[in-house]
Order: C-alpha cells, then sequence, then structure tokens
C-alpha cells in the first residue's frame, strides 16, 4: 500500500493503526546510521546509530524503525509494543533492542522492564543494552533483579555486563552481592580486565572495603589514572585522609600526572583535615595542569576554602568562575551554610531562583541546614513546600535532610512522619533516624533504629557509629560504649577519624581520661577536633597541666588553634600567675581574626577576671557591641570570685538597666553576696517573676541563702513546696540542718528520703558523715558506714577520709586506722585526718611516726597537715617537736597561717612555756585573732602568771571590749592567786557593762561505747 504522502506527516497513532501486515520485518536487516526525520523537521534526539549486521536492508524493519522513531510519549510505545506482538517481533533482539532504547529515552523504563521480563531466553545483546540503560537512569535495583534473571535463564555475562553491575552494587551500597559479583567475574575469566577491575577497585573503595580494594589495585599489573583516582576517592569518602595523600603521592611517583577528578577527591581531605595551606599547594596543581576551571573541580575549590573557614577566598573563586552553574552554586550555599552564614545561604539561594536556576537535590541538601543553625522552623517549612511544588520531596537525600531539619529543631514527629514516608530508603536516613532520637534524648530508640537497620540488610558506616557512640556517651554506659568501640574494629570502621573522635568524647565524658589519652596516641590521623575533645575534656576534669601539655604538642605539630581550641583551654587559666598564657591566646585571637566572635570574648572576660586583672576584663568586657547574659554572667562571676561585693551589686544593677534579663545562672551569683535577708528575699520574688524559681541550683542557693541568715524554717517552707525529684534538694535541706548545728534533723531529712526511694549521692554520704560528727555518737557512725560499704561509696576517697575523722572523733580510732590502712591511694587529707585523729587521742608519737611516714611515701605535707602535726604536738606536749616542725613550715613550700601560730601558742602555755607564746604573738605578721590571745589567757590562768595575764586581758579589753568570757576569766584569775579586790572589780565591770556568762553544755552522749 502506497500511502502518497511521507510518514513523517501522519501522527504515531494512526500509522500504528494502518501500518500494513506485509511490511513485517524479518530478523535479517541492516540499518547503519540512519537518522530518521521528526514530525517537525528535526531529527530525532535518541542516539540512533542502527547497527545491525546479519543481512541486507529490508524495507519493511526500515519502516517500523521510522515508525518508532515518530513515537512521542508512552501511549505510543505501547502501540509500538502491540504492534510488534501483532507481527510476532517480539523475538527480534534489534527491533526490541531499539524499542527498549526509545522507552528509556521518553523516561518509560518501566515498559522496557516489563517488556524485558516476559523474554524468556534474552540474548547478550539485550541484556548489556538493558544494564547500561538502567544504570544511567540510576535504577540500580532493578539492574541487579534484570542480572539475576538472565543469570538464570543461561545468558552469559562478560566484560560489557560486569561493569555495569558491580557499579550497582557499589550505588546500593551493597558490599554482600558484590563479593558475589567478584567471584562470578573470576570464575568467568575476566579478573584482569582493566575495566572490570577498577570497576570492582570503586565498588569496595565505596563500601568502604579498602583494604580489598587496594589488593584489587595491586594485582593491576599497570592501572591507569582512573583506578588510582578510584583508590583516591574511596580514601577521601571513608575519612583515611593519610592514606588518601599517600595515594596522591603514589600517583605523582608513578609519572601519572593528576586530573580534575584526582583533584576533586583530594582537596576535600584537606577539607576535613582543616589543613588549608596544603588545599592551597593543590589549587597550585590545578592551574599548573589548567583544569582549575574544571566544571568539577571548581565547586570541590570553593568548599575547602570554605570549608577551612577562609570564607572571602571562596567568594573570590566563586566570583571568577566564567559560567556559573548549579553545582559551584551549590558549593557556595553549601560554604556558607558551614560558616553558620545563615541568612546568607538563605539569601544565594533566594538569588538562584531569581536567575531562573532550577534548583536540584544537593541544592536543598546545602540550604537546609541553615535553618537548623538559625532556629528558624518556619523557613525550614516554606523550603519543605518549595522542594514538594518542585517534586524532591521524595528525593530520598532532600527528605533526610528535612528529617534532620526537623529533628534538630525539637519536631521528632514530624522528623518520623517523614521517615516512615521515604519509599526507598538508604543508610543516611536511617542514620538521620539514628541521630533523631538520640539528639532528641531518646537514645534507647536510636539503639534500637540501630539494630533494625541492619537486619534490613544495611551494613553501619562511620555516621551510624557516630551515632551510636552518641548515645553510650549520652546514656554514660560504659560497657555498652566498649561494645560500639569493638564494633567499630570489627567492621574496618577504626581508623575513620569521626569515629575515632567520636570514641576520644565516648571515653572522655564517662571519666575515662586514661583511656582516651591511650586512644588519642595510638590513632594514625589526628584532626583538630581531636586536640580540641581532649584538651576541653581535661581542661572540664581540673587535669589543666594535660591540657596545656596537649597545646602545646598541637602548636608543636604545626596545627593552627581554631577558634574551639581557644574557648576550651581559656577557662584552665583562673590563677594569677596563668595570666600571661591567657594574653598569649588572646593575641593568637586577635592575629587569626576571631576576637569578633562573642563565645570567645566572654571566656577572655572570666579568664582575665580569675586571674585577678580585673581591670581588662572590664575593658573587654565594655568594648563588647551586643553584650549577651553570658559576657554579664562572665563579668559578674569574675568579681563575686575575688569577693567585690559591691561591683557585683553595681553590674547587676547596670545588667537590669540595659534591659538584659537575667538568667538562673545570674541570680546565682547575687545570691552568696546579699548582705542581708531582705535582699535575698528581693532576689526570690524576681526569679519568681521571671520564671527561673523551678531551677534546682537556683533553689538549693535560695536555701543556703536563708539558711546564712538562719531562717530555717524559710529554708524548710522552700523544701515542702518544690519537687523533691532532684538529689541535690535533700542535699542542700540536709547542709541547712547541720549548718545550724542541728544534725538530728540532717538524720531525720536522710532517713525521709530513703524513704521517698531517693538515691543518694557522694554529696549525701558526705553531709551525713558531717551530722554523725556533730552527734559524735558511735551507734549511728557505725550504722552510716555499714550503708556506705552496702551502696558502694567505700571505694570514693573523699567519703573514705571522712569516715576516717568520724571514727576517730567518735573515740574509735582502731576503726579509722583500719580505714586508713585499706585505702589504695592515699592523698595529703587521708594522711591529715589520721594524725589529727591520733592527735585528739593524745597520741603524738604515732602522729609523729605516721608524718614521717607521709613524706617518706612521696605525698608533701599541706597547710592542714601542719595543722594536724601541730595540734597532736600540743596535745601530747612535745614542744621541741612542735618548735622543729613549726620551723620546718617554709621549707614544705607552706606559708604559716594563723592556724599554725593559734597551735603553737597553744603548746607553749600548755607546757608552761609563757614567754615564749607571747614573744611568738608579738612577732606575727599580722593581728592575732581574738581566740589566738584567749588560748594564752587561758595558759596564764593554769600556770598562775598574773603580770602576763593582765598584759594580755588589757590587749583583749582593747580588741573585743563586750566578750564576757574575757571578764570571767581574768576574774577567775584573780581569785586563784587570792587576789579578791581585783576578782571583784572585774566583776563589777562586767556588771555594769550588762555582759553575762555564756552557759555551758556538754556534747558527751550517756552511754555511748567505750573507746576500743
Amino acid at each position: 500500500m502506497h500511502l502518497g504522502v511521507p510518514l513523517r506527516f501522519f501522527p504515531a497513532s494512526f500509522l500504528l493503526r494502518i501500518l500494513p501486515v506485509h511490511c513485517r520485518c524479518c530478523s535479517s536487516l541492516s540499518i547503519l546510521s540512519h537518522s530518521l526525520p521528526l514530525g517537525d523537521g528535526r531529527t530525532t534526539s535518541n542516539p540512533s546509530t542502527y547497527s545491525i549486521s546479519h543481512g541486507s536492508t529490508n524495507q519493511g524493519g526500515t519502516n517500523f524503525l521510522r515508525l518508532l522513531s515518530l513515537c512521542r510519549k508512552t501511549t505510543d510505545l505501547k502501540q509500538f509494543k502491540s504492534l510488534l506482538i501483532l507481527h510476532g517481533l517480539m523475538e527480534d533482539p534489534f527491533l526490541v533492542g531499539e524499542f527498549f532504547r526509545f522507552c528509556f529515552h521518553l523516561n518509560s523504563p518501566e515498559l522496557a522492564l516489563s517488556s524485558f521480563q516476559k523474554i524468556e531466553k534474552p540474548s547478550l545483546l539485550l541484556q548489556n543494552l538493558m544494564v547500561r540503560c538502567l544504570s544511567n537512569h540510576g535504577l540500580f535495583d532493578d539492574l541487579l533483579s534484570i542480572y539475576t534473571k538472565c543469570q538464570k535463564s543461561g545468558c552469559r555475562a562478560d566484560n560489557f555486563t560486569f561493569p555495569f553491575v558491580i557499579k550497582a552494587c557499589s550505588s546500593l551500597g551493597d558490599h554482600r552481592t558484590g563479593k558475589g559479583i567478584h567471584c562470578n567475574v573470576l570464575k568467568k575469566g575476566f579478573e584482569y580486565n582493566l575495566v572490570v577491575q577498577t570497576a570492582l577497585l570503586d565498588m569496595y573503595a565505596k563500601v568502604g572495603d579498602l583494604e580489598t580494594s587496594r589488593l584489587v589495585l595491586d594485582r593491576i599489573p599497570q592501572p591507569d589514572l582512573v583506578a588510582w583516582n578510584a583508590l583516591l576517592a574511596g580514601y577521601s569518602l571513608n575519612g583515611r585522609y593519610q592514606e588518601a595523600i599517600k595515594v596522591f603521592q603514589q600517583i605523582q611517583i608513578m609519572g601519572l600526572n593528576p586530573n580534575a577528578s584526582t583533584l576533586a577527591s583530594i582537596i576535600p581531605v584537606c577539607t576535613s583535615l582543616g589543613a588549608l595551606h596544603i588545599g592551597k599547594t593543590f589549587h597550585g596543581f590545578a592551574v599548573k595542569f589548567g583544569v582549575s576551571s574544571d566544571e568539577s573541580l571548581a565547586p570541590a575549590l570553593i568548599s575547602m576554602y570554605g570549608g577551612c573557614g577562609d570564607l572571602s577566598a571562596a567568594r573570590r573563586m566563586f566570583d571568577l568562575l566564567p559560567e556559573i552553574n548549579i553545582i559551584a552554586r551549590n558549593a557556595m550555599i553549601s560554604s556558607l551554610t558551614q560558616n553558620r552564614k545563615s541568612s546568607e545561604a538563605l539569601e544565594a539561594f533566594k538569588q538562584m531562583l531569581q536567575a531562573n536556576m532550577h534548583p536540584n537535590a544537593v541544592s536543598f541538601v546545602a540550604v537546609i541546614p541553615s535553618c537548623e543553625n538559625s532556629g528558624n522552623i518556619d523557613c525550614g517549612e516554606s523550603l519543605h513546600a518549595h522542594a514538594i511544588k518542585d517534586g524532591l520531596d521524595c528525593q530520598t537525600s532532600v527528605a533526610t535532610a528535612f528529617l534532620s531539619l526537623y529533628a534538630k529543631l525539637g519536631d521528632l514527629d514530624s522528623a518520623e512522619l517523614l521517615f516512615h514516608g521515604i519509599p526507598d530508603r538508604n543508610l543516611l536516613s536511617w542514620n538521620s533516624m539514628v541521630s533523631a532520637y538520640v539528639e532528641n534524648g531518646f537514645w534507647e530508640l536510636g539503639l534500637y533504629t540501630f539494630y533494625n537497620f541492619q537486619l534490613m540488610g544495611f551494613t553501619p558506616d562511620a555516621i551510624s557509629m557516630v551515632s551510636v557512640l552518641s548515645a553510650c556517651t549520652r546514656s554514660e554506659d560504659i560497657r555498652l560504649g566498649k561494645s560500639a568501640h569493638a564494633f567499630s574494629i570489627r567492621n574496618r570502621l577504626g581508623l575513620n577519624i569521626n569515629v575515632s573522635n567520636a570514641l576520644l568524647a565516648f571515653y572522655s565524658d564517662c571519666d575515662q581520661l586514661s583511656s582516651a589519652h591511650k586512644l588519642f596516641h595510638k590513632m594514625e590521623t589526628r584532626n583538630v577536633v581531636s586536640w580540641n575533645i581532649l584538651i576541653s575534656r581535661n581542661v572540664h576534669f581540673g587535669n589543666i597541666g594535660n591540657a596545656i601539655e596537649l597545646l602545646q604538642q598541637m602548636q608543636q605539630e604545626d596545627l593552627e588553634l581554631d577558634l574551639v581550641t581557644m574557648i576550651s583551654i581559656l577557662p584552665g587559666y583562673c590563677k594569677s600567675e596563668d595570666l600571661v598564657q591567657g594574653m598569649a591566646i588572646h593575641c593568637c585571637a586577635i592575629k587569626a581574626g576571631y576576637i569578633a566572635d562573642v563565645f570567645l570574648v566572654n571566656a577572655l572576660i572570666s579568664m582575665y577576671l580569675n586571674c585577678g586583672d580585673i581591670g581588662s576584663g572590664q575593658l573587654l568586657f565594655e568594648g563588647v557591641p551586643k553584650k549577651s547574659v553570658v559576657s554579664w554572667n562572665a563579668l559578674i562571676t569574675g568579681c563575686r570570685y575575688h569577693n567585690l561585693h559591691r561591683e557585683v551589686f553595681f553590674w547587676f544593677c547596670q545588667m537590669t538597666t540595659e534591659v538584659q534579663k537575667p538568667n538562673f545562672v545570674t541570680l546565682l551569683n547575687i545570691l552568696p553576696v546579699c548582705w542581708t535577708e531582705l535582699q535575698g528575699k528581693s532576689i526570690h520574688a524576681y526569679a519568681v517573676r521571671i520564671g527561673a524559681i523551678s531551677e534546682p541550683p537556683l533553689l538549693t542557693s535560695l536555701m543556703l541563702m536563708y539558711a546564712r541568715f538562719e531562717s530555717v524554717h524559710l529554708c524548710h517552707s522552700l523544701f515542702e513546696m518544690v519537687d523533691k525529684n532532684h538529689i541535690s534538694i535533700w542535699n542542700t535541706m540536709m547542709s541547712v540542718h547541720v549548718h545550724n548545728k542541728n544534725a538530728k534533723a540532717a538524720v531525720a531529712t536522710f532517713s525521709e528520703m530513703l524513704q521517698k526511694k531517693m538515691e543518694p549521692d557522694h554529696v549525701t554520704v558526705l553531709t551525713l558523715i558531717s551530722a554523725c560528727v556533730h552527734l559524735s555518737t558511735l551507734d549511728i557512725a557505725l550504722c552510716t558506714m555499714g550503708y556506705i560499704i552496702c551502696k558502694g561509696f567505700e571505694n570514693d576517697l573523699v567519703i573514705s577520709n571522712a569516715l576516717i575523722d568520724l571514727h576517730a572523733r567518735c573515740g574509735n580510732i582502731s576503726t579509722a586506722r583500719k580505714i586508713f590502712d585499706s585505702l589504695i591511694g592515699r592523698d595529703s587529707v587521708s594522711w591529715s585526718v589520721i594524725i589529727n585523729g591520733y592527735g585528739m587521742h593524745g597520741d603524738g608519737e604515732t602522729a609523729l611516726s605516721l608524718f614521717s611516714e607521709m613524706k617518706r611515701s612521696g605525698v608533701g605535707p599541706d597547710e592542714v597537715t601542719f595543722i594536724s602535726i601541730l595540734s597532736a604536738c600540743s596535745h601530747a606536749g612535745l614542744v621541741e617537736q612542735g618548735v622543729m616542725l613549726f620551723n620546718s613550715i617554709v621549707d614544705h613550700g607552706v606559708r604559716p597561717r594563723m592556724e599554725h601560730y593559734a597551735c603553737m601558742v597553744d603548746l607553749l602555755g600548755r607546757t608552761g612555756h609563757l614567754h615564749e607564746a607571747y614573744a611568738l604573738l608579738k612577732r606575727l605578721p599580722y593581728k592575732p585573732s581574738v581566740s589566738l590571745l584567749e588560748s594564752l589567757l587561758g595558759a596564764c590562768s593554769i600556770h598562775g602568771n598574773i603580770d602576763l595575764a593582765e598584759e594580755i586581758g588589757r590587749w583583749l579589753f582593747e580588741m573585743d571590749p563586750g566578750n564576757s568570757n574575757l571578764y570571767v576569766m581574768l576574774s577567775n584569775i584573780y581569785a586563784a592567786a587570792g587576789r579578791w579586790v581585783d576578782a571583784s572589780r572585774v566583776r563589777s565591770d562586767m556588771e555594769e557593762r550588762r555582759l553575762r556568762k555564756v552557759p555551758g553544755f556538754s556534747l558527751l552522749e550517756v552511754g555511748g561505747h567505750q573507746n576500743e
């Protein structure tokens, strides 16, 4: 049938209906380099070079192919398929192959897949065509399904099939299937094909099996640059940065010139290591080899400069690009986001829209964290709406980014809803959900989700382990964290820098600093984050020496201090002798351009004030343009630290005048310096008004303030009103009772606490021991010790020291000595309390023996130890030894205090060396206390030295004329010497001044146990 009109003027649907049956194509036709015309005068965009080499050209086959070229939509293809079935051409591999090409070209892969599934025995040509088209369209699950079907039907695979199948395993992260394909490669004899070897190398690298990836490379006789690039990209992707740099060096040694792909893989390594100077070297390489403006390399350079904090260089790089494509824009948005320039990142995204450049999935992934940084959920929801409008919300990467956004802004319900709505969850989606649960405090759900995605066949990666270790850190579960450490080693994730840093944080936060240090020194790769973690944790736990030593080592390794390093180390400089080091950090901050950061300025203000340079701290504070509440708190805390009470109130008033709302930390600094109870009540009322009263630290501070003014009833009222689920509230109430010498009430509060099922901490136990000391009852002391052992507190050195003191004061020195002897690590407090215990019992010889043993053990005596040993000498009357010890105080680096002089005056006074004691008082570098003079006056009374007593009495009358105890003592001294007139005169003076003698009382409890 001759139509008389060219076929191109008829619609495909019409032609499919009228095409004659006799135009059937045979299986032997040849159409070479045929470009079919379209209806609008254009040629088909399908890459149609039809190569069929089985015979002569057949006009029927040509017509079918010409008809296929006219198909414009899926319905046309379906009709064409019907025509092929009608004419029995579904067995023709060439026509079917072209049909498959057009299905993918017109974005109808499902039609090609359904048609292919019906072919019982597909040919190698059709198999290879399908795997290539599926790979190009990212349909990797379908690709593996097609490959499996072909294998089962007996279709072989060749060196064209395997690279696409291996790429699918790589893209899906399917390590197990990839290994199976590798076995098949070896079985079929394609292991020496360079393309196949490179695909295998790339697959192992991307799934994190870098050791196998390296083995594959080493078996290639002459690996080309593509193979090296694949290994380099694997090391970079998996955080093995040092190995990546070594691979780059090997590429140069092999005489291969790095290309844009090489540099695009190595430059992110510099970003991760924060090694901008090395990155600039690679930038020089790119310029040298003429690839600096390559569309794949330019974004990597922008990201490097942005990731290393040099945002101006990133902007220059972006502005100098001859043509700005979407990849470069995405890199710039990502750089702005990383540098917390949230408003600028959102503006750059807006400019992309204004330039009629449609954002892709990467654009949304780059800009979404800016909403996290700004805490603006409205902005995030707007972006989400935009993504839905563009049809990108269902893409896994975009949905996962929004999931992370909602989780970080506290909207866990929306995060869960998004997660369950993701059709094709990948490992990143699962990781984000694990992180979402952990970040919002549901760490058990996070671990359960981690377990679940392994059941789904996903292999955890470095990001998974970081989230799991964060959960272990938050739960303070050391056993679980160690299991996670072992898991990461077993799964070859232990060398990843991010996993190593997470392990450092876990061990440090769980008070396992020794393990953290061991891990740190074993790490092959350390970045600034690694150093910062260890420095900050050492400062937090008071190991300032270790922190400073780490800082010095860090500088010796030519690592530049970043903002976090400086903020971490500054709290360690808190003494006057540390001021020079703190000023050096200040200079580094100015040099590095960090001085505008408000967090750093706040840390510097605290450092200057803590080190005693009040003027510099205030000057720095006044120079802050926008003072935050933390800035005010740093200034007020520093003033309180130096007991500058007036300045504390002055700055507090200034703070409220400048409309800066104080928080509970501010009030915590104000309460201890209140001069009157009325001031304290005013602060209490202010705390209620601003809603800070529910904070447990503020409640305890209020209770202690009222206790200071002896308003125990108000403390008790607060205690009854507040939530008693915080152990600190119970501890404070017990402390208030002990402070007000009501030890029985403290023990009663402890009993009530136990009835409420509250678990005591070490502060509770120490307060209980302090109450028992006031009671001086051996029964309660023994009960307390039993409870401490039952609860496992006996290994706490501070508590053990308190128990030694308790038993010594209750007269049970033998038990005190047993506890002391059982201590593994004794500090100066341990020695001081046991020496003091023997001193109280009059056993000066044993006290001196222990003092000598203490020095031999390597523990240096401090000022408290000298008070204990001098007191022991005083109680035992060991004058010669006491004088010798007093004269050696300075040799041990201890400056004599009033308490040391008091011990010596007591010792000399007890033994009758009254004039030596008086001479010692005259040589005091400061004014003697009333109690010190009263002690010597008492000694004069015992030894009947009336002349010296009168001289000391005159001294005391000048210092404290209203002291009734002085009149009584002096009257008794005159009476004992028979000077009744003088005794009567002193009594008359006392009555004229209307002074009363303080009645005495006894602390002894009748029926107590005898000393063992």
